[in-house]
């Protein structure tokens, strides 16, 4: 019953060690039989937090575009472990990051052009903090990209 549970819900998308011994629990699966399922199935490869892991960060990153705190935030929620996430969101150097930041503002840019600098910049900041971004980061990206269509914060410009 243990490995037709795990093999239906790895047929639906990957899952972490985690996501399928929780998965087992709720369906009153004796936990001896859930770990030697779950420890079989790692051993075939078909388990794999770390492959998890990395192809998580990629299709976040890239595809949502979130940063390395909230994509480790994702995965630690997921059950994956410190050392694991760790590895994983350290494949994204920090030029990646802003410039994954730099194509999210640019995109927004065009719809707050009708704000205040200041207004503006909050939602921008706004965006990327939800995103995962730090402050430093965002509000450096913000003001490049307001420099550009010469728009000059007052003082820092930050709310």
């Amino acid at each position: 019953m243990a490995r037709a549970i795990v093999l239906r819900l790895l047929t639906m998308a990957p899952k972490t060690r985690a996501q399928l011994s929780e998965a087992l629990r709720k369906r009153d699966v004796p936990e001896a039989a859930a770990d030697a399922v779950l420890d079989r199935f790692s051993e075939l490869g078909l388990i794999n937090d770390e492959a998890f892991a990395e192809a998580w960060v990629d299709s976040r990153h890239h595809g949502r575009g979130l940063a390395k705190r909230a994509l480790a935030a994702e995965l630690r929620h997921r059950g994956v472990d410190n050392d694991t996430v760790k590895e994983a969101v350290e494949r994204l150097d920090s030029d990646q990051e802003a410039e994954t930041a730099r194509r999210l503002v640019d995109r927004k840019l065009a719809s707050t052009r009708s704000l205040d600098p200041q207004t503006r910049t909050r939602r921008l900041a706004g965006m990327l903090a939800r995103k995962g971004y730090s402050s430093g980061l965002a509000y450096r990206v913000i003001r490049e990209a307001l420099d550009e269509e010469g728009i000059e914060l007052e003082g820092d410009g930050f709310p």
